[in-house]
């Protein structure tokens, strides 16, 4: 068995059986008889997660231009379409399937050109059919499945790559250097494996593109990664007069609406989950790679419902427990930080461990994230002051084992106190997002902790 089959069977079998079978299942369903609708209901039913997110993305102008309100899934194939759906349910999985796994910057990186290339070539397809528009868009999206699967993964040979890549080694050379194949391989393998449909096939054959289609895809995919590092240069304006002959459009105008896109691509990211790709997507960074990312909008309008519903919780009946969910579901949501959590006391009264988390890559905080209340230890340095503030951390700060980013990434940190004294703190970080919060952000925060703070009281002067 050489490399390349020994990766694809690694990834299919071992590291990702779930999200190949589903795969697979979703992309056999090619026509739109009512059997073949309610399967695919079924297959996206079977999965909440993957439930929500195909109905979110089903109310998003991308998808939904009526802008009817979707509430189910049978709806959403009835008005927008069964390929929309389908692509839609393709997207959310790989999303959700590798970003719970790991998230590795190089992953991060992938899917937010992975997403960028796909919303591009859906806009930019000139035969508008829906079965065409959603063929280019999964066409992209999967054009470099093999990638996105390797960095999901905590491999020894991942880590290697990630120091070679960082010493600026050729990729490809760097990627045979370790794996003994390359990505393209890998995903050329994959696409059979999992049965990922002929388009597919065509976009990663070898050799020249067999049509317009798979050439768009091609160029698209190129663009996205070139796109990184601003919209003009000699490889960027080749780029572009060939996605002109994709099109029939001029390269200034394929430009001008590579731009357009670019936004609505950092929408489409949004609604599938990751906010935190769209600072990596062009555009973000002012056309200059390298900067650092600004930290994303919050959302009024939602904090302003959340701290409705949680003043009717403290007017009734102060209940700690509810509060504080609500306030974790505000930070995450309306705050717009990736990940929560709610540490209190122990049994020892010596440390402060998680009560609540929210967020993705939260759960094994549950057991590792403690942090003592006398400062020792790596993570002492998170240890709050009187008030909310942002951690800032140090550039040798060490972390901790279990979690990449725990220490080493600004924070924002508030605490609970009972008497005078220490019984909690609120923390919130953006894992690999490379930003500050901002003053908004720390503001929104502040709200939210005071009145978890609120609670504590009045609990007290009963």
């Amino acid at each position: 068995m050489n490399s390349t089959q020994a990766w694809v069977s690694y990834l299919s079998k071992i590291e990702l059986p779930v999200l190949a079978n589903t795969l697979r299942q979703i992309n056999e369903l090619t026509d739109s008889s009512n059997s073949t609708v309610n399967e695919l209901a079924n297959v996206i039913l079977n999965d909440a997660q993957l439930t929500s997110q195909v109905l979110r993305l089903s109310n998003t102008v991308f998808y939904n231009q009526t802008r009817t309100q979707v509430s189910t899934v049978s709806r959403a194939i009835t008005l927008i379409g069964f390929d929309s759906v389908k692509s839609m349910a393709i997207s959310s999985l790989i999303v959700d399937t590798l970003l719970k796994r790991n998230d590795r910057p190089h992953l991060l990186r992938c899917l937010a050109r992975a997403i960028h290339a796909a919303v591009q070539a859906r806009c930019l397809m000139p035969k508008r059919t829906e079965h065409a528009l959603e063929e280019v868009f999964i066409g992209a999206l999967l054009m470099t499945i093999g990638e996105l699967a390797f960095w999901s993964c905590e491999t020894d040979q991942a880590s290697e790559l990630e120091d070679r890549l960082r010493l600026d080694e050729p990729p490809v050379e760097a990627q045979k250097a370790v794996l003994h194949t390359t990505f393209t391989e890998i995903t050329r393998g994959l696409v059979d494996a999992w049965s990922l449909g002929p388009f597919i096939r065509e976009v990663v054959a070898p050799g020249k593109a067999n049509s317009t289609a798979s050439s768009l895809v091609r160029n698209t995919v190129e663009m996205a990664t070139l796109s990184e590092k601003g919209w003009r240069g000699a490889e960027m304006d080749k780029v572009l007069e060939h996605l002109g002959k994709d099109t029939g459009q001029t390269p200034a105008a394929v430009r001008d609406q590579l731009k357009v896109n670019a936004q609505e691509a950092a929408k489409v990211a949004v609604s599938l989950g990751i906010p935190q790709v769209t600072a990596l997507m062009p555009g973000s960074q002012n056309g200059a790679g390298g900067q650092s990312e600004s930290a994303p909008d919050i959302d009024p309008s939602l904090q302003l419902q959340i701290l409705r519903d949680i003043t009717v919780s403290l007017t009734e009946k102060p209940d700690l427990n509810e509060v504080c969910q609500l306030v974790i579901e505000g930070i995450h949501r309306a705050v717009g930080m990736q990940r929560v959590a709610l540490l209190m006391g122990d049994r020892t009264g010596h440390n402060l461990i998680p009560r609540k988390v929210g967020g993705r890559g939260t759960e094994t905080w549950r057991e590792d994230f403690i942090l003592a209340k006398d400062g020792t230890g790596p993570l002492g340095r998170l240890l709050p002051h009187a008030s909310c503030g942002v951690y800032q951390p140090r550039p040798t700060a060490e972390g901790v084992p279990y979690d990449r980013w725990l220490g080493k990434v600004p924070a924002l940190i508030g605490p609970l106190t009972a008497k005078g004294r220490l019984v909690g703190l609120f923390y919130a970080d953006n894992a690999a997002g490379d930003y500050v919060p901002s003053e908004e952000q720390l503001t929104a925060f502040g709200h939210f902790v005071q009145n978890a703070q609120l609670c504590i009281s009045l609990l007290a002067s009963n």
